[in-house]
């Protein structure tokens, strides 16, 4: 799988509130990809965007999930730093018929719209 295999998904991360950019992306043989992107925690939209992505990504459905899993990775935090600059967050998929493009079509169809507009994803609950 080449980079445009996820240029998709990759376009549509950078649009989310929130998502600093993309920092990597791989598949393997068998077709199993990966995206791994950053989260600002300091916007204020940080976990609601966390949030909306872990719903549609891991529990959109109890008994129709995605073959998605949405989480965060970080190094050490003892070597390194905080999670404002080296927490990070991963979207795997281990299904090779489900690929980037289609995760990028079940977020857009999912996810507040437009995604880049921010007043969609304002809500009213400040915790």
């Amino acid at each position: 799988m080449d980079e445009r295999a996820f240029a998709t998904l990759t376009g549509f991360l950078e649009q989310v509130p929130a998502v600093r950019g993309v920092n990597g992306q791989d598949a393997d043989d068998d077709g199993c990809w990966w995206v791994k992107f950053d989260i600002d925690i300091g916007h204020h939209l940080a976990w609601q965007t966390v949030q909306e992505l872990g719903h549609v990504l891991n529990y959109l459905s109890v008994n129709d999930r995605l073959p998605t899993c949405f989480y965060p990775v970080s190094p050490p935090p003892y070597m390194n730093g905080g999670p404002a600059e080296f927490l990070s967050w991963v979207i795997e998929c281990n299904d090779p018929g489900f690929r980037p493009g289609n995760c990028a079509e079940w977020l857009a169809g999912r996810l507040p719209r437009p995604v880049g507009d921010l007043a969609q994803w304002d809500t009213d609950d400040e915790g």
